[in-house]
């Protein structure tokens, strides 16, 4: 008793102390939003020592001209804090004092040099970085030529790199493309030409030419000319340059159609020598290369090719060795995974598990069952084969609950053994070519994430960047995944974001962010903002059906609010629905059949899919697409299924809307133009209903959020202003009621 009764003070000024640093946190604002960092275009040399990468935030994307959107002469690299780390200490190397604009980065084969390309002006420039000297040197490529924004490519003897660039007359064809059809004075749009000429303009900014520059002296070798290249790459023994080249002949509005594709390589001693793998054809071949590049492998109609570089016969894997069924009636078909590190064995794929073949089509087996329940079994994608090629390493995610991580599978015992699994984010792993050691993003869930170093063991995480520490005194929401059937009783998810400080018991507001299907959390800039509000936010997940997509928002979002209503968590009068583009369209097109809602804002949304097939013409058929079979999933064109267009086109409907609504748009918004939007509200403002219209001119697609920083703020400021108003007004009408 004596011990209990001293325990007591102890308890109690620890319980006073987690109460003041609750309170002393702060609430996360609009500015906060801006200033979350993070890493992009990280790349980890081949020893693993160092990673290079550019540490920005919020503003880096406030610079874009929305208006110049395939403008041949308009590059525009994200600015950020370039920044070299030594992955062994956690050193912090910064190549510039300020804020640059670089990309493509290419570590040398010895990882001692990191190439790069940096944007000055209206042009981007060769640059290398020597990591001992800590030292930035141009390397200046002889005539100046125009470089493209594409990858960069060492040599195996770190001498020389591949880089992309233009031909010297490019600039001036590409131009005077564009110049026509934005400037005029006079646009012919020509049916019977081959292209739509937002086609032709994207063709001729996608050409470029293949260099070869010496690093020593800047002199450029030409080794492929003007051309459409998908990817080019040199084999280790630096023999090879193999190259996928895309030949476009027409406008179609089918996918797959209108376009050949061809793979070729090319002995480097002998520049005109040029062999082809395979010959243009409009079905695009996918080969699956060995690392060394000397092997590759495809799949045709379920069998499994292997073939070896510059040798022409190819050998059939799989036929007759694999069937469904007893009677042998009918063959398994086959995907490819992986070449294993000694590149004598292929990891594959069927609808019933992983296999294993050797490279010469000897010993064909199942290595893996996977289990019966597909829908229910945890997804697994192959991260990593071990060297000794006994081990698979996946990444691991369940279906029905936040439980990821990484698991390892004994192909000698056929067990299966997990590493690392619990409730936190991984992502973007990125091993090097000759270490153990493996860099990735980690979060809890809820936090911006942070690189960490391990191997893959993951025994130990060692953290490798802080990126936003300042978010510790930040109020920041919580997620969770919730279960609930809609309309036609099939289970759904969604994610919840609780309001700060939130209390058990009390009611709150909702704001639903509509647009597909959701189910893995982390960090969400705007379910923060609401939460901040003390608003709950949630993300439901809808059940699409090809043909009949404007069902599926009412059936499943009404259902996921009335259980948080029933929990007792949400108040009744409180509910708010917005989304961006496709949601902001599934918004809109939601309250023509519900009044459920106090108030809606559609950003970046249209409103009419019939005049949205020609509304943004620089995109040139994927309105056509979107809607025939893609994300619209109306199932059919416009001729076929006119009253499918109808239903879906929410202005038609205007007169049934009850809701409060705001549309929001950018005017330099390129995919779906401010135009569209305006629409409904003008349909709306004639039937007298509760509608405004913000159009951001400096915007794009997402309105104020993608326009400068005073438009952020501003934007953000009328969402917030919008559903309080809203939900006081709807609090005093249901009071009355």
């Amino acid at each position: 008793m004596k011990n209990s009764y001293l325990k007591l003070p102890f308890l109690v000024i620890l319980i006073c102390f987690v109460s003041i640093t609750k309170a002393q946190k702060t609430n996360f604002t609009v500015s906060d939003a801006i200033n979350v960092k993070s890493i992009s275009n990280s790349t980890l040399s081949d020893d693993g020592r160092y990673l290079a990468g550019i540490i920005s935030d919020g503003r880096s994307r406030f610079g874009v001209d929305h208006f110049r959107f395939q403008d041949p002469s308009y590059i525009n690299v994200f600015p950020g804090d370039f920044v070299i780390m030594d992955v062994n200490s956690g050193t912090m190397m910064y190549p510039y004092r300020a804020q640059s604009q670089v990309t493509s980065f290419a570590w040398s084969p010895d990882s001692k040099e990191l190439a790069f390309l940096e944007q000055k002006g209206e042009k981007l420039h060769l640059m290398i970085y020597e990591v001992a000297r800590k030292r930035i040197r141009e390397v200046k490529i002889g005539g100046n030529p125009l470089l493209a924004n594409s990858n960069l490519t060492w040599t195996p003897d770190g001498k020389a790199m591949m880089v992309h660039a233009r031909a010297s007359d490019w600039l001036d064809r590409a131009m005077e493309l564009y110049n026509e059809a934005t400037k005029g004075p006079v646009v012919v749009y020509d049916g019977n030409k081959p292209f739509l000429k937002w086609d032709e303009i994207r063709n001729t900014n996608a050409l470029t030419r293949v260099l070869r520059v010496d690093l020593a002296t800047g002199i450029p070798q030409e080794l492929l000319p003007e051309s459409n290249y998908g990817g080019v790459y040199l084999s280790d023994d630096n023999q090879f340059m193999i190259f996928n080249k895309t030949y476009p002949l027409k406008t179609s509005y089918v996918r797959n159609e209108g376009t050949e594709y061809q793979v070729a390589y090319k002995q480097l001693s002998n520049p005109d020598s040029t062999h082809i793998l395979y010959k243009k054809n409009k079905q695009r071949r996918n080969y699956i290369w060995s690392e060394s590049k000397a092997k590759f492998a495809w799949v045709d109609s379920g069998y499994v090719y292997v073939q070896t570089l510059g040798q022409d016969d190819a050998k059939n894997l799989t036929k007759g060795k694999a069937f469904t069924d007893e009677e042998k009636k009918k063959e398994v078909k086959f995907s490819i995974n992986s070449w294993s590190p000694s590149e004598r064995k292929i990891l594959l794929s069927s609808d019933k598990g992983y296999w294993m073949v050797d490279a010469q089509g000897e010993n064909l087996e199942m290595v893996y069952e996977f289990p019966e329940d597909k829908d229910k079994a945890p997804s697994l994608s192959l991260a990593n084969w071990s060297d000794d090629e006994r081990y698979l390493y996946f990444s691991y995610s369940e279906k029905d609950a936040w439980r990821r991580g990484f698991v390892r599978y004994d192909l000698q015992e056929k067990e299966m053994e997990d590493l690392i699994l619990d409730h936190r984010l991984y992502s973007g792993v990125q091993k090097p070519k000759n270490s153990d050691k493996i860099i990735l993003n980690l979060s809890d869930g809820d936090m911006p994430g942070d690189l960490v170093v391990t191997d893959w063991s993951f025994k130990e995480l060692k953290p490798l960047t802080n990126l936003n520490p300042w978010l510790a005194d930040k109020k920041m929401t919580r997620s969770e995944l919730i279960t609930y059937r809609n309309v036609d009783g099939k289970e759904m998810k969604g994610i919840l974001y609780y309001p700060v400080d939130y209390e058990e018991g009390k009611k709150y507001p909702l704001i639903c962010e509509v647009y597909e299907t959701f189910f893995a959390n982390g960090y969400n800039r705007n379910m923060n903002l609401f939460a901040n509000q003390g608003y709950f936010a949630l993300r439901p997940s809808v059940d699409l059906e090809m043909g009949y997509p404007g069902e599926a928002w009412v059936k499943g979002i009404t259902a996921a609010i009335n259980k948080l209503v029933d929990e007792g968590k949400v108040d009744n009068y409180k509910v708010g629905v917005q989304g961006g583009s496709y949601g902001g369209y599934a918004t809109s097109l939601l309250i023509t059949q519900t009044d459920r809602f106090a108030a809606a804002i559609n950003i970046s949304g249209k409103v009419n899919i019939i005049s949205f097939l020609g509304d943004s013409p620089k995109i040139g058929t994927r309105n056509y697409t979107a809607a025939e079979y893609g994300q619209d999933r109306i199932g059919g064109t416009l001729w076929d299924e006119p009253l499918k267009y109808l239903a879906t086109t929410a202005v038609l409907y205007a007169d049934r809307i009850k809701t409060p609504h705001m549309i929001m748009t950018g005017e330099g918004d390129w995919n779906v133009p401010g135009t569209n939007s305006r629409e409904l509200y003008y349909a709306m403002r004639r039937l007298g209903k509760d509608v405004v219209w913000v159009n951001y001119l400096n915007g794009g697609h997402g309105a104020g959020a993608a326009s400068d920083e005073s438009d952020f703020h501003d934007h953000w400021n009328r969402v917030f202003e919008f559903y309080e108003k809203h939900f006081n007004k709807k609090e005093e009408e249901g009071e009355k009621e």
